[in-house]
């Protein structure tokens, strides 16, 4: 568990535009910046950013959240791993801290049990190995060494529907389920892996997570990866990144391929910075993380696939995936095998160096995207070349690194036989347009009805405030009034807290509805934080008023019954006279 001080602290440091901006494309919106939402496909954005309030929100999909949860919805990170990127970026050391809830705590000591479960099946399958002469005689004819299977830690599954047993005498532990070693149904429980060469996979911290299985022979399915357990989520692991690292740096290039024994015998030919996907497709917690790796400038990415069709859908679904991404600082190139080939079978016959040639040759990302567009239309027909434009409109909208969106865009107009002007201004006419509204029949920002509602949108604009709430003067039975009764009890520090803050101290609880309807609509309206001022100030006026006129209306009816109560009315239309007075 991360202390809430320093969640606190880091969301102060942190500027969300700076964040969000690194995979949309914003432009300035009045007090907001506005892009394409990254989560649902449009035309027209819908996607604001709030730098005064540290908080996004998308009108069209109704995505929102400060930039832990960005990081979350848009990289599939985890919530530790989310806080940990934040922290990198503004020098900050997140600190270890205990679990301080008993669920918390129960949670993080089963994960380290699963994670013991796994080690101790990793050592079994690596003990077999060296008893299946079938196997070592299969990894052999693939051209690999003992040393870099040991190196990788491949192992062997036997043949038997409970081999498991001799590693796990208890056998009918619920966790060898739960980590996906042990498959259970009708009544049965039989080992997931039966007679394949194992492949460990291990996560950031070097822990075993999952295994990747691969038959010996012909059998389907040729690779058996885990199933999702609470250690292990395929798109966000890449295989043999932890061997891969010093080489990665080293030679200034990472090599993405899709099996374990390509990477594996890219390593054993001394090219050591490929790495795997796990059999899935490019997510964008993988170009993140590799990327990552590549800081220094002049490094590339390369992705590389199969030549066939197939191959060429995956690598564009790589493309897409990396836009919002791309640095202008490193490099991402695509590579395509001849048609058969892939890196294990193309290393054997050609060797290191024919491989690194065409590494070194391999189509750029505005290459490999210029080229597949121009595929799909006729250049040489107006309509071709207008389709051409269009098609191209809104990958280039994505493109994060702009130095490189400014010369696809002009290689666009080249090609597309518009003026270079025009080009800039088509490419550019979404993103300088505001947010648009939302159409009817989709959510639109709540529109406060009550003061209090009203008090609750200006607090979350100025936490701050919640220090001059006067708490008698709220509606007991308005929604807002709970949650305004808890921000102003728990905001001892409202000076140094920011709206994002807010929302993640409230997220889960029975205030999280109040306070994100009551942010959004602060967003909508561009409250800042001198108006929030000035609206919470009147608006407590506007509620004293509100006393005051019931207090005349009881006082009236009970003047007839007792005269001394006249000199107390006459005070009280006083008083309402004066706050009026004031309001205006």
């Amino acid at each position: 568990m991360i202390p809430d001080s320093f969640k606190q602290d880091l969301l102060n440091r942190i500027d969300i535009v700076e964040v969000v901006g690194r995979y949309v494309q914003l432009k300035k919106a009045g007090a907001n910046f506005s892009g394409l939402c990254p989560f649902h496909n449009e035309k027209t954005p819908s996607f604001t950013v709030s730098g005064a309030k540290q908080f996004y929100h998308c009108f069209g999909c109704q995505k929102h959240g400060n930039a832990i949860g960005f990081l979350m919805d848009y990289g599939s990170m985890g919530y530790v791993d989310a806080i940990k990127e934040l922290a990198s970026l503004v020098g900050m050391q997140v600190p270890e801290w205990q679990p301080r809830t008993p669920d918390e705590a129960k949670r993080k000591e089963r994960e380290t049990d699963l994670a013991a479960l796994m080690q101790r099946a990793m050592d079994f399958y690596r003990a077999e190995l060296r008893r299946a002469p079938r196997a070592i005689d299969y990894l052999k004819r693939r051209g690999l060494s003992g040393e870099t299977a040991a190196r990788f830690g491949v192992g062997f599954a036997p043949d038997d529907w409970q081999a498991l047993k001799r590693a796990f005498p208890d056998y009918d532990n619920a966790a060898l389920v739960e980590c996906g070693l042990v498959i259970e149904g009708e009544g049965k429980r039989y080992d997931r892996f039966r007679d394949r060469v194992m492949f460990p996979i291990f996560n950031r911290r070097d822990t075993v997570v999952g295994f990747g299985g691969r038959v010996l022979g012909e059998g389907e399915p040729k690779y058996l990866n885990s199933p999702e357990t609470p250690l292990f989520q395929k798109g966000q692991e890449i295989y043999g990144l932890g061997h891969a690292r010093d080489a990665i740096r080293e030679a200034k290039r990472a090599l993405v391929v899709e099996g374990y024994m390509d990477v594996l015998a890219l390593a054993q030919h001394d090219l050591g910075y490929a790495v795997a996907t796990l059999g899935t497709a490019t997510t964008p917690v993988h170009v993140t993380r590799l990327l990552r790796e590549l800081r220094e400038s002049g490094s590339e990415l390369v992705f590389c696939f199969d030549g066939d069709s197939a191959g060429r859908k995956a690598a564009w679904r790589a493309l897409e995936v990396s836009l919002p991404l791309a640095t202008d600082t490193t490099a991402l190139r695509f590579l395509f095998l001849p048609e058969g080939e892939d890196p294990d079978s193309f290393v054997r016959a050609n060797g290191r160096q024919v491989l690194e040639r065409l590494i070194a040759q391999a189509q750029t990302l505005s290459g490999f995207l210029l080229g597949e567009l121009r595929a799909q239309s006729d250049l040489g027909a107006a309509e071709g070349r207008a389709r051409f434009q269009v098609t191209a409109k809104p990958l280039i909208q994505r493109l994060a690194a702009p130095a490189l969106r400014q010369q696809l865009i002009r290689a666009v107009a080249e090609l597309a036989q518009i003026a270079p002007d025009y080009a800039e201004s088509f490419y550019a006419a979404d993103r300088e347009a505001r947010p648009r509204r939302p159409a009817f029949g989709k959510a639109q920002a709540p529109i406060p009805k009550t003061e209090e509602q009203h008090l609750l949108r200006c607090v979350v604009t100025h936490p701050a405030l919640a220090e001059e709430l006067d708490e008698e003067l709220l509606d007991p039975g308005a929604p807002e009034s709970a949650a305004l009764r808890a921000l102003a009890a728990e905001l001892a520090d409202a000076e140094a807290m920011s709206g994002a803050v807010l929302v993640e101290r409230y997220q889960g609880t029975q205030f999280e509805k109040a306070v994100f309807q009551a942010q959004e609509s602060a967003i909508e309206q561009g409250l800042t934080p001198e108006s929030a001022t000035q609206e919470f100030r009147q608006l407590q006026i506007a509620l004293r008023i509100r006393r005051k006129h019931r207090e005349i209306e009881v006082l009236k009816g009970q003047v007839e019954a007792n005269p001394a109560l006249n000199a107390e009315l006459h005070l009280r239309v006083k008083e309402l006279h004066q706050l009026k007075a004031q309001r205006s």
